[in-house]
Formats: structure tokens, sequence, C-alpha cells
């Protein structure tokens, strides 16, 4: 794809019809929608980016380059480029905050929109505060340790603690799909779009007249507890708790990620 924005972009597209965004999460990149592309793309066309600082998308020097509001209008333009009608729009994660946002900021490119485990950011400053100075840990501890031993390190995030119920050789696939990463796209990416830096949405989500599906995991009390409290803000909200499931269901049930996806689309 042609540089957007002064940058380049990598993006697989799979599939034909309706077009459905794709947007991981962090550490993450197109790849993880694999599962859910053989099961989608009869129906829908799958839009899934590489998102800035991550994958085989460039990683620009400059934190500020990565900004909720500069990666949202990258994604408008990827869009612009591909389809002129509009989209379905499904974030992870960090991805899920992005497509929130793109959802507040640019209601009519979108039809409905999917937040697998996501947030509206933190509401206090204080909070907001005390993130942005633990997310610069870990993008100085990136920096210094490089990719290999911060993704040894990021996998035994308490967040994560169900992926060890995974089939071994998704795990390996996982742990080399985020191998590939640029540890200057990571380092910037926690700074440029961290949940400390972001813009704090809660106050936007009653303003969201968009269809929105809520997915979290039983097992993910922290994200389950977020989702309820955002379903009961969004006008045309639904939560859905996916039993035995952790904060990446779409990995560990992906199967099951598929039908509540495709049930929702349809």
């Amino acid at each position: 794809m042609p540089s957007i924005n002064g940058v380049f972009y990598h993006v697989e597209i799979y599939g034909s019809g309706v077009p459905l965004v794709l947007l991981h999460g962090f550490t993450g990149s197109s790849e993880n929608w694999l599962p859910l592309a053989g099961a989608v793309s009869e129906s829908y066309q799958l839009i899934a980016p590489d998102l800035l600082g991550h994958g085989i998308t460039d990683s620009p020097p400059l934190p500020e380059r990565y900004r909720m509001e500069n990666v949202g209008q990258d994604i408008i333009g990827i869009l612009q480029q591909i389809t002129t009608e509009p989209a379905h729009l499904l974030g992870y994660s960090m991805g899920g905050r992005l497509a929130l946002y793109l959802a507040a900021v640019y209601p009519h490119f979108f039809r409905s929109l999917i937040l697998e485990s996501a947030s509206p950011g933190l509401e206090s400053p204080e909070a907001r505060q005390e993130r942005i100075a633990s997310d610069e840990q870990l993008a100085q501890r990136i920096e210094s340790e490089g990719v290999e031993k911060f993704v040894v390190y990021w996998g035994k995030n308490p967040l994560f603690a169900t992926q060890k119920n995974l089939p071994e050789n998704i795990r390996t696939q996982l742990h080399h799909q985020r191998l590939k990463n640029n540890p200057i796209g990571l380092a910037n990416s926690l700074r440029g779009m961290g949940t400390g830096v972001q813009p704090s949405l809660w106050n936007q989500l009653r303003d969201i007249q968009l269809h929105v599906l809520l997915i979290t995991g039983e097992l993910d009390t922290k994200f389950t507890q977020i989702g309820k409290a955002m379903g009961e803000k969004l006008p045309k909200g639904e939560h859905v708790i996916v039993p035995d499931a952790g904060h990446t269901i779409h990995l560990e049930q992906p199967d099951n990620f598929a039908r509540i996806v495709l049930k929702f689309l349809g």
C-alpha cells in the first residue's frame, strides 16, 4: 500500500463483501486475525493493518507521531484507499481503544463497532499520570533490553495468564509474531498512544450512536467490569461475557469468537 501520511503501512486484505476493519493489540500484528479470517472472509472483506510501530509497518522515531489522533487519521486514510462504503470496525485491547476513538470522531465511516477486551481509557488525571510513568518504564525497558527479552517479560503479564492453556503450536506462533516487532515502534507506541496518554473517552460514550458489541472473557475480571460500565453508558451497547475465556478471546476460543462476531454482524 502507498504511504499513509508519510508512513508505510502493511495491510492484509481477505475476502470480499462489506468491509470489516480489524485492529490488533499491543505487540500484535495483522497475523493475529488469521483464525478469524477463515470463518468470516466468506461474507466480509477483512482489512487488517499492522498498526503504527508494529509488524511490518514503519516505526517512526518521534513518539508524537503515534498519538491517537494521528494513528486515527492513518486508519481513515487506509480505508479511503480501499473502499468507498462504511465499514464494520473490530478492535482488540489497544486496537479496541483506537477503534472506540475512531467511532467517536469519525462515526460516518463505520456501520458498527465491536470491542474485545477494550476500555475508553482512564478517567482521573492522577490515574493517567501514573500510567504514563509506568508505560515510560516499559518503553525504556524495551529500548535497553531489546524485543526478545521484553516479549518474554510481557508474556508473563497476569493479563495473559489464560494463554498458558493455548495449544503449544499457537503459543509458539504468538511468540514468534511478537518477536517480529521493532523496539522503537513498541516503545513509541506506549509513549504515543498508551492508556495513560490517550484522551479519556468515558464522557463520549453516550454520544456514540453506532450499534456496539462489547466482548470480554469471564476470567478477565478487570475488563469484564469495564465492559459492564461501558454498556451502561452506550445508547446501543450489547455486552457478551464469554465463559472460560481471558483477555484474548479471539485466540483462546476462535470458533466461539467468530460465531459471536458473525451473529452480531448478521
